[in-house]
């Protein structure tokens, strides 16, 4: 009979009933915080627990969440039944620990023991427009996220993209592969103009006209900039010319690319982008007295969740609310006080929530309601990948998919588990936007930290069906 493998906050039996007398060994520990800890992991995952506790002897042990908040969570640690509790493990150990839990993002699940570790590859092939190193940028992820298809104008982007790669050759080794990427763009415009024009919304060509002559001359200036070898001048001039690409390509977005499920068509939806601003008092910090964050909500790839949030924000809903979670790993908040979880409708009296919803690459519009691993999706890419420091995503009841309601997280830490363009929170919560301005500070951020303010400061008139009106 095959013992039971205790988890932190989950015990799951192989064949048997779980019990504490027949417990399997655990190491280092992969874990999901939720509030139920009756449910059971999928077999695949607990295998790998499995694997992880035949490091050595241990003591099986599960603990219940009090925090009341949804969210993911990854630690390593060991109650051995022979030694004293220690607080972590050496930073070998734990490596070791995450390495095997990353394998989750290769494993195909499976009832059937004999194939539960047969492999699958995580991703498909590549458009050749984005192969390459991990796109990382919020604001590259942003541009590629849009919903168009235009060969021309993507491949002046990567040109201008991929300066960013050559940037990180020391000296000025640097200098010809950029030369080469800004060349090549100026050759793509200059010969694509007319047909990334015809692409432009009819009621946003004046606008679209201006941006590609400001791209022309900043491309000239860009040259100049490289032979005059001003590597320092490098960076701010890419980053403004792909601002005008951005424009250009959010310009050839004309209307919605879809229609919302018609059970969420009542829900605050946003339809295109909207900038929030959020400002956070930061305690105890004699470095950083406050910061103030802009994130990009992207409505295109999740329109119920990004209007949610946009609803919440003009609620002015996380005014005043503490950061509720700092780990290294995420920055959360937007669990209110009192005993419910999240934001309580005034018209239902009843916490308000929305469904999971993950737009895959490909796809013309998301998927709702469960999980790509539960679709059995194992190859698809989201549109909005947890690449980016500064990732917005829902938090949610691990087996509840559509249980988010106010609570929102930011992705820190990129590590083992959670690596790019492989990570496991892929296709598991909603991404919904990225922080692209002060990013860095999030990692400052410490629980107490209270949010002083937050605000739509561009894009509201792309919010339908705003609650907050009503409300007012």
């Amino acid at each position: 009979m095959a013992a039971p493998i205790c988890c932190n906050y989950y015990s799951i039996g192989l064949s048997a009933s779980p019990s504490s007398s027949t417990c399997a060994p655990i190491a280092p520990s992969f874990h999901v915080l939720s509030n139920d800890t009756n449910k059971r992991l999928p077999k695949w995952k607990c295998r790998l627990l499995d694997l992880m506790g035949r490091r050595g002897p241990g003591k099986c042990t599960s603990t219940t969440s009090t925090s009341g908040a949804h969210g993911i969570s990854i630690r390593c640690s060991r109650d051995s039944a022979e030694e004293p509790k220690s607080k972590g493990f050496s930073l070998r150990d734990c490596t070791f620990c995450i390495a095997l839990a990353a394998t989750i993002v290769t494993m195909q699940p499976s009832v059937e023991a004999a194939s539960a570790f047969q492999p699958v590859p995580v991703l498909p092939d590549l458009s050749v427009l984005i192969s390459g190193p991990p796109i990382k940028d919020p604001k590259a992820l942003l541009r590629y996220a849009l919903p168009i298809d235009n060969k021309p104008i993507r491949e002046v982007q990567k040109s201008l993209e991929d300066i960013t790669e050559n940037l990180k050759v020391p000296g000025e080794r640097a200098l010809e592969p950029v030369a080469r990427n800004i060349r090549q763009a100026s050759r793509i415009l200059s010969q694509n103009k007319q047909a990334i024009l015809a692409v432009v919304a009819e009621s946003k060509k004046e606008h679209g006209q201006e941006l590609m002559d400001k791209l022309t001359v900043g491309l000239e200036d860009f040259q100049k900039i490289v032979e005059e070898r001003e590597r320092d001048a490098i960076a701010p001039k890419q980053q403004q010319l792909l601002d005008f690409v951005g424009g250009v390509e959010e310009d050839m977005v004309d209307g919605f690319p879809f229609e919302v499920p018609e059970e969420y068509s009542s829900k605050p939806t946003l339809k295109g982008r909207a900038t929030v601003e959020m400002k956070v008092k930061v305690k105890n910090n004699p470095n950083l007295e406050d910061v103030t964050f802009r994130l990009v909500l992207d409505g295109y790839n999740a329109p119920i969740t990004a209007g949610n949030f946009a609803d919440l924000v003009e609620r002015h809903f996380y005014d005043g609310m503490e950061i509720q979670r700092a780990d290294g790993f995420v920055v959360q908040t937007g669990d209110p006080e009192g005993p419910a979880d999240g934001f309580v409708d005034p018209s239902t009296e009843k916490v308000r929530t929305i469904p999971l919803e993950i737009m895959v690459d490909g796809d013309k519009s998301p998927v709702y309601g469960a999980t790509l691993e539960e679709l059995g999706r194992y190859k698809a890419r989201t549109k909005l990948p947890f690449n980016a420091f500064g990732t917005m995503a829902m938090a949610r009841d691990e087996f509840d998919a559509n249980s988010a309601s106010s609570q929102i997280f930011w992705l820190l830490k990129e590590s083992e588990l959670t690596p790019s363009d492989a990570n496991i929170l892929d296709g598991r919560y909603t991404v919904f936007g990225y922080v692209t301005e002060n990013m860095d500070y999030l990692a400052d951020l410490k629980v107490g930290d209270v949010i002083e303010s937050a605000h739509v400061v561009s894009g509201i008139d792309n919010l339908v069906n705003p609650s907050y009106k009503i409300a007012a």
